[in-house]
């Protein structure tokens, strides 16, 4: 028996001596070799992180998935109202408008930063600070700008972040705004009620920005600030705050959350465009304040691509579906979401491919489970869904009919009303043609007569017999 996992050529010699009348028998294996390795996955809490701190705890909601959640019963007036056919819009990116970022810009300071006093316009409902300003701070449209002019500060020793609406710096060096709140990024703890923050909402605005450095990572882990035109004079967990005096029920409350559908077909457009679009499936997007319709908001930089960010005006606004997250709450005065509710990830996630399939098998860590997702990726490209119907307490999946020389990567998780669970670790399957190529031949005096001499092709794992009959006066020697 020998084993081969390339072409390989197989002659037989012959010698001439006297009394050998027989043949010989030889069987050859054909294997193909599998690379099966495990690559640790995300971990089952998913959070956004920067500069070592939190962007809220994992089970805060602006870092809860929703894409399993029902859709909320005026979800059809909500989109109607905004804009059904009005496309979505990255209201950030690279360069200048009209003098200014584009996008709401942050900056990160040491806890040393020496603070500064802030007077406010709406100062019943702002943190009095000091707040740590640095020098330069960056503000939203530039120094001149006379729109929102947010800014954005991290402390990145101590995780607090300090947001201002309709800053101005003073001559003395302290500053005026308009409103002002300090977050602490490793608590869920929400605004007081009717408070407003930075944001109409009353909601942290940093939370919600898309950022170049996570796109670029292939992930958002969070859902995604965003303006309508009108909204109602309501507001829903987790927003605080309502910012209109319209009651028509056609008009969506602060706080309300839309999702990208499911069925909105994403392959066609540019990995970094397919990074946020797949945000909005999975976190959705938060509304947070009165603007101009289905505007996304971000950080601004200089290695955003303009042209693909504009991809994402072809999404329309007919192509989202608001939610109806009530069901995440544990406590009106909190940003936790229920995770006890939301199933555990599966783990030790493994392969092993049986000719044309691969054979998946986990565990499953969860009791409450409603169904398991398993998605693939394919060599480079993006993650998609395999199956998202697998049943509760399965711990299996063959992924018949494969194609041969591709990379596929998988990953699962578990999902029921309230949410998916992190995923599983990742497991791969590099697949090499399964077709091997046999050139059979004979040195003179003899003849291979099983089966035959030349070229003959045969599938991976195959057993092959092979025969040879030397000519009168002749005797078999050896294969090689």
């Amino acid at each position: 028996m020998e084993k081969i996992t390339r072409v390989k050529n197989i002659s037989i010699n012959m010698r001439h001596e006297a009394g050998y009348r027989g043949g010989k028998m030889k069987n050859f294996l054909f294997i193909m070799a599998v690379c099966s390795c495990l690559i640790c996955g995300a971990n089952s809490e998913v959070m956004s992180v920067v500069s070592g701190c939190p962007v809220l705890p994992g089970d805060n909601i602006w870092n809860a998935p929703v894409d399993t959640l029902p859709v909320d019963p005026n979800s059809d007036a909500y989109i109607a109202s905004i804009g059904a056919a009005a496309g979505l819009h990255p209201d950030f990116g690279s360069g200048l408008w009209d003098g200014g970022p584009i996008g709401i810009p942050f900056v990160e300071v040491p806890g040393t930063q020496p603070l500064v006093r802030v007077t406010f316009g709406y100062d019943d409902e702002s943190d009095p600070g000091p707040y740590p300003i640095p020098p330069g701070a960056p503000i939203e449209g530039g120094p001149a700008s006379d729109g929102d002019r947010h800014i954005l500060i991290i402390d990145r020793d101590n995780c607090i972040l300090y947001e201002l609406f309709y800053a101005f710096p003073q001559s003395d060096g302290s500053w005026t705004a308009g409103s002002g709140a300090i977050f602490n990024l490793n608590s869920n703890a929400l605004r007081p009620a009717g408070w407003t923050s930075a944001d109409a909402a009353g909601l942290p605005i940093f939370p919600g920005l898309v950022r170049y450095d996570e796109v670029a990572s292939g992930e958002i882990k969070h859902a995604i600030r965003f303006t309508a035109p009108k909204t109602r004079r309501a507001y829903v967990w987790p927003a605080r705050h309502y910012a209109s005096s319209l009651t028509d029920l056609k008009y969506p409350p602060m706080g309300q959350r839309f999702r990208l559908k499911e069925s909105f077909d994403i392959s066609g457009f540019a990995p970094q465009v397919q990074v946020i679009l797949t945000a909005l499936k999975k976190y959705g997007m938060i509304l947070s304040d009165n603007g101009s319709s289905w505007f996304i908001s971000g950080a601004p930089d200089e290695r955003w691509n303009n042209d693909i960010l504009r991809q994402l005006k072809q999404v329309a606004g007919s192509n989202f579906e608001a939610v109806n997250v009530s069901s995440l709450m544990v406590d009106a005065n909190s940003g936790q979401v229920n995770i006890s509710s939301i199933p555990q990830a599966p783990s030790n996630l493994n392969s092993v491919l049986n000719g044309p399939d691969i054979s998946l098998v986990w565990a499953d860590n969860s009791s409450n489970e409603a169904s398991f997702v398993l998605e693939r990726r394919i060599d480079s490209g993006a993650f998609s869904v395999l199956s998202q119907s697998i049943p509760q307490n399965t711990e299996s999946f063959l992924d018949a009919g494969i194609l041969t020389n591709h990379i596929y990567v998988y990953r699962v998780k578990a999902r029921n009303s309230f949410g998916d669970s992190g995923y599983s670790n990742e497991t791969v399957q590099e697949v090499i043609s399964t077709i091997f190529e046999l050139t059979v031949s004979s040195s003179s005096g003899g003849a291979v007569t099983v089966p035959g001499e030349g070229k003959f092709s045969y599938p991976a794992n195959s057993v092959v017999n092979l025969e040879a009959v030397p000519d009168p006066g002749y005797e078999f020697v050896i294969w090689t």
